[in-house]
């Protein structure tokens, strides 16, 4: 395929890729968002084979792990839970990102096969994009694997704080931009080496200091770096489809981390560099042991509900766990022929990635015009008659606008404490995914579901 036949298909991709950013941005329209992107993918693949023109035993190969890989990747979607979709989001930033690396070590071993000019004598613009694509693409790799392993449960959600980490990050990140003007003077094989080391440290040390409560923006954080990586190494292999692709994931991931920020009232910078907000307080709630709680059971809660002019449903990650969501779309269509009025209220930060609810809601046809972002529905907890909170917990914290100790405070929460009733379901009174206890436990007007989500929500469609 020509050089410029070639181009007109990967411009076609990424037009197809733009279309499924825009379709993904709204529930109504994100299947369809799936199928462009699904078609700009397929033809950026098959123009790149096009490409090739050398269709030896090396193709086959590549023909061989493609379908290896691909099945593998068939495979994990078709069993993952929804619920574990955060992780699964790490774990191919992390593979994307450990492919870049790749790509930019053969690029510097073997110049000459890409065009780039010939071992110690590399282009110097070739030079800076597989140094920075390596940079990027292994600090995203460790750190998605750490971010990987904080959702999964593997390691603690809790911040892990060291003295000095923010100025040790803040040298090893010196270190990095030196190294790789040296490199590019120098062109020294143990420097390209060094570059990509202490890259790899840095994506550790970056994540570790961030708690739960952030978490989701480590998520989209993430992927704004894979984005970035991907178009670094694009430039490298003068792959325009790869430079458009990289473009649009690193700038849309960029831009959603800052909005999430910004509806989180956090510094996006601080939550880049880590720990925001940690101290030593962050594993250590208040001591609410001793503190009484008002226990109740599905019979109450659907009285409650039952007698209710309005309830406000409020989903967590609780929630997804249970795989409540369609248990609790049967008990909200029981409420509705009863003549209550149900609203949903989603927290940006809800769950572990942005848009888990809205997903699992969708999962379970729930009208979108039911559902609405905190800033849209706020107001109304204090006209609310019952909020029945399904395992979200830090989001509804009220410490995160009583302590300024505390490791969430400034963040928006739902103001679910305003409700005339508060129904919290929750297996038991452990803290949230940030490490801190939640007052709304305790507080006169919370009446505590101890169970599973969906359990729980099934028991209360008995009832009513």
């Amino acid at each position: 395929m020509s050089a410029n036949l070639s181009a007109i298909f990967y411009l076609m991709s990424g037009i197809l890729f733009i279309l499924a950013l825009r379709g993904l941005s709204s529930p109504e329209t994100s299947r369809q968002g799936n199928y462009f992107g699904i078609a700009g993918m397929m033809i950026a693949i098959i123009v790149t084979f096009l490409s090739v023109g050398n269709y030896g035993t090396g193709f086959i190969y590549v023909l061989v792990i493609l379908f290896i890989g691909g099945s593998i990747g068939a495979f994990i979607a078709f069993r993952i839970p929804m619920t574990a979709m955060p992780e699964l989001v790490a774990g191919f930033h992390s593979l994307v990102c450990l492919a870049a690396v790749f790509v930019a070590i053969s690029a510097f071993l073997k110049p000459e096969a890409f065009n780039l000019g010939t071992t110690g004598n590399i282009k110097l613009a070739s030079l800076i994009e597989m140094s920075l694509g390596a940079a990027i693409g292994a600090i995203t790799f460790t750190g998605s694997i750490i971010a990987f392993l904080k959702l999964r449960g593997i390691m603690s959600g809790a911040p892990i704080i060291f003295k000095g980490q923010h100025l040790i990050n803040l040298f090893l990140g010196l270190t990095i931009i030196f190294l790789i003007y040296y490199l590019c003077i120098s062109q020294l094989p143990n420097i390209f080496w060094i570059i990509v080391g202490i890259s790899f440290l840095i994506g550790v040390l970056l994540i570790i200091p961030i708690g739960g409560a952030d978490m989701p923006v480590v998520i989209s954080m993430l992927n704004s770096y894979s984005g970035w990586a991907a178009a670094g190494i694009g430039f490298t292999l003068e792959n325009t489809a790869l430079i458009i692709t990289g473009a649009l994931v690193g700038s849309s991931g960029a831009i959603l981390s800052y909005i999430m920020c910004k509806g989180m009232n956090r510094s996006f910078f601080n939550v880049i560099l880590g720990g925001w907000g940690a101290t030593d307080q962050t594993s250590k709630s208040k001591n609410n042991d001793q503190k009484p709680v008002k226990n109740g059971n599905a019979d109450d809660a659907a009285f409650l509900m039952k007698n209710a002019s309005s309830v406000i449903i409020v989903p967590g990650y609780g929630m997804a766990v249970a795989q409540a969501q369609h248990a609790l779309r049967e008990m909200v269509d029981v409420l509705k022929k009863n003549g209550v009025k149900v609203s949903y209220a989603i927290h940006p930060v809800a769950g572990r990635m942005p848009g888990h609810m809205n997903v699992l809601l969708a999962e379970a046809n729930v009208p979108y015009d039911e559902v609405f972002e905190l800033e849209e529905i706020n107001n109304d907890f204090a006209n609310c008659d019952v909020a029945y909170v399904i395992g979200a917990n830090d989001v509804t914290n009220p410490v995160a606008k009583s302590d300024p100790q505390s490791p969430i405070y400034g963040m928006p929460i739902l103001d679910v404490e305003k409700s005339k009733s508060v129904l919290f379901v929750k297996r038991s009174l452990s803290p949230g995914y940030a490490g801190i206890d939640n007052d709304l436990f305790y507080r006169d007007n919370t009446l505590m579901l101890f169970a599973d989500a969906k359990k729980m929500t099934e028991e209360i469609v008995k009832s009513l």
